[in-house]
């Protein structure tokens, strides 16, 4: 079973979020059948609580497909890829706007 990484914004994330945030359903009535039915693990345990808080490092699994809460860098917003910047751009034309 690998896990897959997925990053909050918050330090919190309910359960029935995540679950959907992830992947690993595609809707949230999905995610509420599958939490009621018991087929939702929170580290190893069976929750059917759609609101259960999860904090980072929370392990979620659904059969074979399981996510980690991380947290999101906190320069993630700002982050510039010089690869797939606009090569056109001239800050000079720019400059005295």
């Amino acid at each position: 079973m690998h896990a897959h990484d997925v990053a909050i914004r918050d330090e919190s994330i309910k359960l029935g979020q995540f679950i959907k945030l992830a992947g690993l359903v595609a809707t949230g009535g999905e995610a509420k059948e599958l939490i009621a039915e018991g087929e939702v693990t929170v580290n190893g345990e069976v929750d059917t609580r759609r609101g259960r808080t999860l904090h980072h490092g929370d392990l979620v699994c659904i059969g074979e497909a399981c996510a980690r809460v991380t947290s999101a860098a906190e320069d993630e917003d700002d982050y510039f890829d010089e690869a797939t910047a606009d090569d056109d751009f001239d800050p000079e034309k720019w400059r005295n706007l």
